[in-house]
């Protein structure tokens, strides 16, 4: 159905093409049946080097150097990820195991990890990211970003972020998590850390800064004054908003321009509104909602009113401790309100937009070639067989990897 020349230098690039597809999610509405997944039956995808420079019809499929067979199979772009928390030492099972129990539990929460990652050796912080990325590519994760936010100190939070930077373009300083227990009679001198010393040994290493806007962590006037102090040193915002309960966060992120307004939760027309007239993205994040039985976010409201969303893992050791987007697809489908069409656009397309990328997110000419073959002949099957491992292959920058 579509064809483009190919990029420069591309003419020396081994070709590939994947035919026997039963189902392409192009998230390209003009490759395919004009869904906003650009679906396209009986399909094919040719990969030149790392990208993508032909779609369509397995019939129409151009020459090439070599040849996989799908099987029937799905064909998805790769997920993006675009809000975990990788970057930490030990776990909160106790904490966990508590909850689920309905029994008191008063122990740490965010500073228990702190205390953990400040222990722990640059070699253990980053074995324990390479495992959780490993984990996540057999899911079908091609593209993840990951945050600082467990070290609360200078030298932390600038080591965390220079191990991320090894794995990922992706790297958020998140120096605004909680206020350091180091600063507990004094969150004001740590705002001025966070926007002083830290963001300048932090800045060299990330390409975004956050802030957790919530009652007990940081309010609207210290979130604008981390988030305008990070952007005024390259970093581009987004922001932790509305999750717990209602509050400044969303309006904050759409009139700073942030990329992602993360959680969203708690929403008042206004901000829904806000959503709506902004680039905003809404990212959704339900395996927190799972893990900590909180409410729901309204994801048909959002949708319905034209905001673009975005699903996300949030993983993290505290609240949702899951790296799989699969099984964030089908809590979306189940108890936020959206159709799996939807969730798979959220998880992919979605994700990309949270991170303001064109290349990867979608399989069209010019893309990345980053894609997984489902064991399934239907995207929808993701939440249809809920927490059956469906990821059969995963292809990252145009090679197999899984």
């Amino acid at each position: 159905m579509s064809s483009t020349d190919t990029a420069a230098g591309a003419d020396t690039a081994v070709s590939t093409v994947i035919t026997g597809i039963s189902t392409l999610v192009t998230n390209d509405p003009s490759l395919g049946d004009g869904s906003p997944l650009g679906l396209v039956r009986d399909a094919a995808v040719v990969i030149e080097g790392d990208r993508v420079v032909w779609t369509g019809e397995s019939s129409k499929a151009p020459a090439t150097d070599n040849r996989v067979d799908a099987g029937g199979r799905a064909v998805l772009p790769g997920f993006v990820d675009s809000h975990s928390h990788l970057l930490f030492a030990g776990d909160r099972t106790e904490e966990f195991n508590a909850r689920m129990s309905g029994r008191a539990y008063s122990a740490g929460g965010i500073r228990t990890t702190v205390a953990a990652t400040r222990a722990a050796s640059d070699e253990e912080l980053e074995a324990g990211l390479v495992r959780h990325l490993a984990e996540a590519l057999r899911q079908g994760t091609t593209t993840f970003e990951t945050k600082s936010g467990y070290g609360l100190t200078v030298a932390d939070e600038a080591r965390a972020l220079r191990i991320a930077a090894r794995h990922t373009d992706e790297v958020t300083y998140l120096g605004a998590h909680i206020v350091s227990p180091d600063f507990a009679e004094d969150p004001a001198a740590y705002v001025d850390l966070v926007t002083g010393e830290m963001l300048d040994a932090c800045a060299p290493h990330a390409r975004w800064i956050d802030v957790f806007c919530e009652k007990g962590a940081f309010d609207g006037d210290q979130a604008r004054a981390i988030l305008t102090a990070g952007r005024a040193r390259g970093l581009h915002p987004r922001i932790h908003a509305n999750q717990l309960s209602y509050g400044p966060g969303v309006q904050l992120a759409v009139e700073l321009d942030a990329a992602s307004a993360d959680h969203c939760t708690h929403l008042t027309d206004a901000d829904v509104d806000a959503l709506a007239s902004g680039r905003t993205v809404a990212t959704l994040l339900p395996g927190a909602e799972f893990s900590t039985r909180a409410a729901w976010p309204d994801a048909r409201r959002l949708l319905d009113a034209g905001v673009t969303v975005a699903l996300s893992t949030d993983c993290n050791p505290g609240s949702s401790f899951t790296s799989s987007v699969p099984f964030c697809v089908a809590l979306a489908v189940r108890d936020m309100g959206m159709t799996p069409d939807e969730a798979v656009w959220s998880a992919t397309a979605g994700g990309a937009a949270a991170l303001r990328r064109d290349d990867i997110g979608r399989l069209a000419p010019g893309a990345r070639a980053d894609l997984l073959v489902l064991d399934a002949p239907s995207h929808v099957h993701l939440a249809y067989r809920p927490g059956v491992p469906l990821v059969s292959q995963v292809w990252r920058r145009g090679v197999r990897e899984v």
